[in-house]
């Protein structure tokens, strides 16, 4: 038995924010119908080519495909005949548009009282910012992330991938988890509401933290965050790569020390606390620069963490996405795709000991679910889903 066997779940959310909520739950055992337009979800067919990029294969494994065009009349009832049948419901459209519609919270609550209606946007369903536009590039700017992202001195910048809407993601699975856990105990559906914005905020902890023990706002820096450690920095090595390290407890100074040949610096009084560390900051990862522009990053890595200090390489993407640590517990799989090759899926991050996650499947055609769906589910005949590809109300399965 898989933690969410028996629930099922109507997606109607496109690109990473609503998706990501959705592959979760589909990962722990529960049937999500992805209820995409006659064109598919956006990222689906973006870029423009005939095959869905990479990022939808990441995002949409282990569901199932319908097609609805959901401004026809037919359209609505054939979703809300799904909704009637489901536990869950997701979207991440901007406020408002499913209440234009008529399929807001509010309509089909009354069809299914046990409903969990679950909506994810970039500010909210109210408050003065609720109608902006968002995307994960401008969240990060609103959200403050891209003010102490960058160089030091430099203009701000945007941070690497796509964290507001994934981090969109993962509080929306959230919130439907803890609905789903109330309605055991009470039987009652409801309205679980999200922000990108919102969610954003507590990555910003150490930072605000730093103002409010300064007076002052955090300094952008792109080599380390405001916290307080020296060492802590990135290192060029001799072979153009870069590691970082950061030292939290005096054994791991002592132990940078012996690794770079510089024992006699133990205990030295310019050296033998951290406020005297900092007040050298530049002097102390001179010294360690030195050291490691003799040495290959993996030689670097190799000797230090020998000695038990916080010390990473930096990687790249492609690095990461052969990882034989996350190859070997499972979260990345090599597979192959008739039509995008060879790549690497992840499943899902979440691990419960007594219950199995499910194994991965490619994500669906556009529409390959609609007779499965539509004839086992709603109990139509093939005759009237022949009717509804003819009237352009649902579309007959591509790519």
């Amino acid at each position: 038995m898989q933690p969410l066997a028996g629930i099922r779940v109507i997606d109607l959310t496109q690109i990473f924010q609503g998706p990501y909520c959705a592959f979760l739950m589909a990962m722990a055992g529960a049937e999500v119908i992805k209820v995409e337009p006659l064109t598919g979800d956006r990222t689906r067919r973006y870029p423009d080519s005939p095959v869905p990029p990479v990022s939808f294969a990441m995002l949409n494994s282990n569901k199932k495909s319908v097609t609805l065009d959901l401004r026809s009349t037919r359209g609505k009832e054939i979703l809300k005949a799904l909704v009637a049948k489901a536990d869950v419901v997701l979207e991440n459209y901007a406020p408002g548009v499913m209440d234009r519609l008529g399929l807001g919270y509010a309509v089909l609550k009354e069809i299914n009282p046990r409903l969990i209606y679950a909506t994810g946007s970039g500010y909210g369903i109210s408050g003065p910012d609720r109608d902006l536009l968002a995307m994960d590039h401008t969240i990060q700017a609103d959200g403050g992330l891209m003010s102490i992202t960058g160089e030091r001195a430099g203009p701000p910048a945007r941070a690497g991938g796509t964290p507001a809407d994934i981090l969109g993601g993962i509080h929306m699975h959230a919130g439907v988890m803890q609905a789903l856990f109330g309605r055991e105990r009470t039987g009652v559906g409801t309205l679980v509401e999200t922000a990108m914005i919102e969610s954003l905020y507590f990555v910003l902890t150490i930072d605000i933290a730093s103002y409010f023990s300064s007076g002052k706002l955090p300094e952008r820096r792109a080599d380390k965050s405001p916290s307080p450690r020296v060492p802590y920095s990135r290192y060029r090595c001799r072979d153009g790569g870069y590691m970082v390290l950061m030292t939290v407890a005096e054994s791991h100074w002592d132990n940078l020390l012996t690794v770079i040949g510089r024992d006699d610096l133990k205990g030295h009084p310019d050296y033998n606390s951290n406020a005297k560390r900092v007040a050298r900051e530049q002097e102390v990862n001179e010294l360690i620069e030195a050291w490691t522009l003799e040495r290959s990053r993996d030689e670097a890595i190799s000797a230090m963490r020998a000695q038990r200090i916080p010390v990473s390489p930096v990687r790249d993407i492609l690095e990461v996405m052969n990882d034989p640590h996350m190859h070997q517990r499972g979260m990345l799989k090599n597979m192959h795709h008739p039509e995008l090759g060879d790549i690497v899926l992840p499943r899902s991050p979440i691990n419960l000991s007594a219950y199995p996650m499910s194994a991965l499947q490619f994500y669906p055609r556009l529409g390959e679910h609609n007779r499965e769906v539509l004839g086992e589910l709603l109990g139509m005949s093939a005759d009237e889903i022949d009717a509804l590809e003819a009237a352009g109300v649902i579309v007959r399965g591509g790519c």
